[in-house]
């Protein structure tokens, strides 16, 4: 591994683009990092469950919500709610949609290589 890796989202290494999302990808040595854009309607069961063919978000996330709000219903039926400046790990199956009229960004540092890639 080296020393230090030194990257920017605003020159990803890979823009992912599945329904009413954007993700821009850096990939390091030590793992990759996301920028999630989620439109206003995006939803996982609607727009990514197609491109994953599972019946639940089985990606791992570990975040930082830098706007914008997300609501999180886990499997087992536990919920919450998170928005801009609010720090959230999933671990397990669960769905996420965005809240109201406003993007939400998230940067994502959980195991996000293959999320959204078909």
């Amino acid at each position: 591994m080296p020393d230090f890796e030194h990257k920017n989202l605003a020159t990803p290494d890979e823009t992912r683009t599945p329904p009413h999302a954007k993700l821009e990808i850096v990939n390091l040595a030590g793992g990759v990092v996301a920028r999630a854009t989620y439109a206003p309607g995006w939803r996982w069961s609607n727009d990514i469950k197609p491109i994953a063919g599972t019946d639940w978000c089985e990606v791992d996330h570990a975040g930082y919500i830098v706007s914008g709000r997300i609501h999180i219903k886990m499997a087992g039926g536990e919920e919450l709610e998170c928005g801009a400046g609010e720090i959230v790990t999933l671990t397990g199956q669960h769905d996420a949609w965005v809240i109201g009229n406003e993007p939400c960004v998230m940067i994502d540092w959980g195991a996000v290589a293959n999320f959204g890639k078909a």
